[in-house]
């Protein structure tokens, strides 16, 4: 008994230090553009690559002309497809965010928006690339990430 309790208490260790987020002193702090510099897993487990996810509103796609709702809708079926994994923001390591047309106004949406579904939790590792077009017509963001499930 005494060893199941050493065994589980070393699962649970590993499993809570299983992800590191990383923002070096020497570098800039990227915290209030919401990203880490970098984030890496240490233990087995899941890896879970999510396609880019648009601000396209439930089965129909629905398209608003507004970028902040947009924004806010990414944001959600992302947190839809961790949700359908049992996973939550703070599990996901990397994101990649393309916005049409961008620009600091677009900057700052993304910035407020970001930290409203991360809630103060460790950033992921980002890159955001500006595009002239996504695949749809009206579409103004997408956002794909890896997220990681500790086994």
């Amino acid at each position: 008994m005494k060893h199941l309790i050493s065994l589980l208490l070393c699962v649970f260790t590993f499993q809570t230090k299983a992800q590191t987020f990383k923002n070096p002193d020497s570098l800039f702090n990227p915290t209030p553009y919401g990203f880490s510099h970098a984030s890496s897993v240490k233990t087995p487990g899941e890896l879970v690559y999510i396609s880019g996810q648009s601000g396209g509103l439930g089965k129909e796609h629905i398209l608003s002309p507004d970028f902040r709702e947009q924004v806010q809708t990414a944001l959600k079926n992302l947190t839809t497809i961790l949700n359908s994994y049992q996973l939550k923001p703070e599990n996901v390591m990397k994101i990649t965010v393309l916005i049409v047309d961008h620009s600091s106004e677009k900057l700052k949406i993304w910035e407020e928006e970001i930290s409203k579904t991360w809630k103060n939790k460790p950033f992921p590792a980002s890159t955001l690339i500006p595009v002239p077009r996504l695949a749809l017509d009206n579409m103004q963001i997408e956002v794909d990430a890896v997220a990681f499930k500790a086994n």
